[in-house]
């Protein structure tokens, strides 16, 4: 009986200790693409830095090390590895986290190398990427047993999209990539369902940013027949997840580029043809072009002007790039005659594009600005654009205009199409000059000066007025300059009239608020109908601050404070002293011993 009670006593005791021993270890929860977005948001990877995101992990994981006391020795290193029972806090899922994205965010970095990652980068860039793999494996198996289930779901989710991004950058195995993807998109879909809002949403964007691979996975396998503009549509999607596809996409339409380069033999300009030796000339004048098509193209006028804008930066740096490779091939031909007039002809003909593709830039910008001249403010809380900053795109487009002509009126045999591409320069920058001088002119009358606005609008005219009738004496006039310089010519003439009418009546005026002027003055100096601060009204509902197009100053408080009158203590001021008569005290006086003895006993 003594042992079956020792025995019970022991199950019993066994049994507090599993469950006291169920009760001390909980599970953890990490929302894990939660706290890696906004890690990748605050450190970099909104720009795309991924140098500073990579140091911002290394400095997490030595906090992480410190505050966890979980370094690896002094001087000698010693390797200590992470295990289920060493994963006593949240914070040791964390190391194995941010190790992995430190791994990940350096193969990235490798990734945005200039001109691509070479054979020996590449080796390294998939080294770290297999690293990646291993700790982000190493994750989703300790989320398993330590984690909740939404942990453990998303631990999964991030293992299986770095096992795809290392079968994508490794050009193999399209299926194994595929399901990975495929899995991971699976997780954030149902993910995408539950939890808070901010979650749901952080879901159903990494969602869509899994897409891309996923079709370029099944475009690979042969269950998808993609074409070329589709994969350039899904490449201008923006995400963290997105930027392997968008290298390996540029480097397919790199060489792509090449192969098609290598039917390209010349280049044709204003009637020459230039022969193109050089096979990354050809590539970079191939790769410009290509964009021209979604600037110039039938379906330029649905791109917002933004995205204009960068399509033009990516021109001009493929349009700089051939001009690096001509003056190199320049550098290197020797003596050859024949050979440095076509590199000569060839880099003439490039600048002439570039410039061309500069001023249409310009025009854009011009566009925009009128865009947003009439109103205050538009939808983005942008500012109204000043008349000034219009000017100054003006000032621009006539110095790109002379340049243009400039280089192509330069040379000796000048064929009929330069010549006719030099005439058309300088009618554009006679409309260019109509354009300024009407902003100018606007610029003066905003000031108030309607003398020297009047007479800029009067000249405006006349500039118009000449450039319309040498357009339309052209056979194959611009038919939008002409529309834009009749809208200008009226416009002018609206603007000279009624300038002309403000001027007589502010002169008609000018007596009459003269004399209010001098009745108004005082003694004090304190105008008495300056218009009250805002603490001096604040029962009436009137702004403070002005008009946006008017210069001055806002009228909250005055400052510095003006002076004020203050009591002080009075000045006594001895009148008396000076009429009285004080009496002598001669007599009192000690008087001065005098003698050869009294100079010793003084």
């Amino acid at each position: 009986m003594g042992k079956d009670s020792q025995a019970s006593s022991a199950m019993e005791i066994d049994d507090l200790k599993s469950n006291s021993s169920d009760q001390i270890a909980p599970k953890f929860s990490i929302n894990v693409l939660q706290l890696l977005k906004s890690a990748q948001m605050q450190h970099g990877l909104r720009h795309g830095d991924y140098t500073r995101y990579r140091r911002y992990c290394t400095a997490r994981l030595r906090r992480l090390y410190k505050s966890l006391k979980f370094t690896h020795g002094r001087g000698k290193y010693t390797r200590r590895a992470i295990t289920e029972s060493t994963v006593t806090e949240v914070r040791f899922l964390h190391v194995v986290l941010y190790t992995a994205e430190r791994a990940w965010s350096h193969a990235m970095e490798k990734r945005q190398v200039l001109d691509g990652p070479n054979a020996r980068q590449r080796i390294y860039l998939i080294g770290r990427l297999r690293k990646a793999v291993k700790w982000s494996t190493l994750f989703a198996q300790l989320c398993a047993i330590k984690g909740d289930s939404r942990t453990s779901l998303e631990a999964e989710a991030y293992a299986s999209f770095m096992k795809g991004s290392l079968l994508f950058e490794q050009d193999q195995n399209w299926d194994t990539a595929l399901m990975n993807f495929k899995s991971a998109r699976a997780v954030y879909e149902e993910l995408a369902k539950y939890g808070d809002l901010e979650s749901q949403v952080l879901c159903r964007e990494r969602v869509e940013e899994l897409e891309p691979s996923i079709r370029y996975c099944l475009h690979k396998v042969g269950e998808s027949n993609l074409q070329a503009s589709e994969l350039l549509q899904i490449g201008e999607m923006e995400g963290p997840a997105l930027d392997l596809f968008k290298a390996k996409l540029e480097a397919v339409m790199a060489e792509a580029r090449s192969q098609q380069a290598a039917s390209m033999t010349e280049f044709h300009w204003l009637g020459h043809r230039f022969p193109i030796s050089n096979p990354k000339t050809r590539v970079s004048i191939l790769k410009a072009q290509e964009l021209e098509k979604d600037v110039l193209g039938s379906s330029a006028n649905s791109l917002p002007p933004e995205k204009k804008l960068g399509i033009f930066d990516k021109i001009f740096t493929a349009y700089h790039e051939a001009r690096s490779c001509i003056r190199n091939d320049l550098a290197s031909a020797g003596n050859s005659e024949n050979v440095k007039d076509d590199l000569n002809g060839l880099d003439k003909a490039v600048s002439a594009v570039l410039g061309q593709r500069t001023i249409e830039r310009n025009q854009l910008l011009v566009n925009n600005a009128k865009s947003k001249l009439t109103r205050r403010r538009d939808d983005k809380n942008e500012k109204a654009t000043k008349p000034e900053e219009l000017v100054r795109l003006y000032d621009l487009l006539l110095q790109n205009t002379s340049d243009l002509s400039d280089l192509v009126s330069s040379g000796r045999d000048r064929k009929p199409e330069e010549v006719a591409f030099a005439e058309d320069c300088e009618l554009k920058s006679l409309a260019f000059r109509a354009e300024r001088c009407f902003f100018l002119g606007r610029s003066y009358s905003l000031a108030g000066k309607r003398v020297e606005a009047y007479a800029l609008y009067c000249h405006a005219r006349s500039l118009a007025e000449t450039a319309l009738q040498k357009f339309q004496a052209v056979n194959n006039g611009d038919q939008m300059i002409i529309e834009e310089l009749k809208i200008l010519y009226d416009e002018c003439r609206s603007n000279s009239c009624i300038e002309h009418a403000t001027g007589i009546m502010e002169e008609l005026k000018a007596p009459e608020n003269l004399s209010k002027k001098i009745s108004s003055i005082n003694l004090t100096g304190v105008d008495k109908k300056v218009e009250k601060f805002l603490l001096e009204k604040l029962d009436v509902y009137e702004s403070a601050v002005g008009e946006s197009n008017v210069k001055s100053a806002p009228r909250i408080e005055a400052f510095p404070p003006l002076f004020q009158s203050i009591p002080r203590n009075p000045i006594v001021l001895d009148l008396a002293y000076n009429h009285i008569d004080f009496p002598s005290l001669q007599h009192r006086m000690r008087k001065d011993k005098s003698g050869f003895l009294s100079r010793f006993w003084g």
